[in-house]
């Protein structure tokens, strides 16, 4: 892997891995159409920990009062005694995530030779990218955003949980499959959004460490990078993450998804016309 293709596909990373556009499709389309070959699976997950590293820094506050609640609410129900009434939300929402990280641990290990290859299809990035748009724009016209934090359940948290599992599938969207699922049960958007980049950092560190070593000589798929070449890619994905994090929350707090459904529409519909017509290779 070359350094200018370090660099951009980080940025591409960085830009689009909490956007519901889906950054693991985009990577994909990038890396064919100006460097002849994919960037891979692996590559991928391990450029994901820089974003995920953004998501630590940005909700640092939350994350630490989460935790302490979460410890704190553990170390209650052993002692037997009551958690103070204003932890009761954070030490809930900390099963949340605990929770709702479950369904993509298993599906990712179980299926990890079939998202390295076959689904890294142009074709099926494509299709995903306009099919689950109709996912994106029925969650956001059916759905009440009349929930808040001290509203969920367990329920919700695994139902989460389980559409984050849709993720794998690069053209999908961790957050688009995240947002969609909160939206539909009718949580406000702006606490779909940040359930979701909450739920994402056990499942993305996870994989990131996973496959690392793939990431230095990839076995079955993707280009090989350097030790420095994923130091960087990740110091990259960590800056234009935590931009991208920023502006995505203000955005969705007065913007609709529709928005990004029209873009994924445009976007999956030229990767279409261009694959039928020959000029562009729907694998490496």
């Amino acid at each position: 892997m070359s350094w200018p293709q370090v660099v951009v596909l980080s940025i591409v990373q960085g830009l689009t891995e909490f956007l519901p556009v889906s950054s693991s499709g985009h990577l994909a389309l990038v890396s064919r159409l100006f460097f002849a070959g994919d960037a891979g699976a692996s590559f991928t997950a391990v450029t994901q920990i820089g974003t995920e590293v953004a998501v630590l820094v940005y909700f640092a506050k939350d994350i630490a009062r989460i935790a302490t609640a979460w410890l704190s609410g553990v170390a209650s129900a052993l002692a037997k005694t009551p958690l103070p009434a204003e932890r009761k939300t954070d030490y809930r929402m900390g099963w949340y995530v605990i929770i709702g990280s479950i369904p993509i641990m298993i599906i990712g290990v179980l299926f990890q030779h079939f998202i390295r290859g076959d689904v890294r299809n142009l074709w099926v990035i494509a299709c995903a990218m306009v099919g689950f748009s109709l996912v994106i724009a029925a969650a956001e016209y059916v759905g009440r955003q009349q929930r808040h934090a001290e509203q969920l359940t367990v329920k919700d948290g695994f139902l989460v949980g389980a559409a984050q599992c849709l993720a794998l599938i690069p053209g999908v969207s961790r957050s688009g499959a995240t947002i969609s699922a909160g939206l539909f049960l009718g949580m406000d958007r702006a606490l779909a959004a940040r359930f979701g980049f909450l739920l994402g950092i056990p499942a993305v560190f996870a994989s990131g460490l996973h496959e690392l070593p793939n990431a230095f000589d990839p076995v079955t798929e993707g280009m090989s990078a350097t030790g420095l070449q994923l130091l960087v890619s990740v110091v990259i994905t960590f800056v234009v993450g935590y931009a991208a994090i920023s502006w995505l929350l203000r955005f969705v707090s007065s913007h609709t998804m529709y928005w990004f459904v029209g873009y994924r529409v445009i976007a999956g519909t030229t990767i279409l016309i261009l694959l039928a017509t020959g000029a562009l290779a729907a694998s490496s």
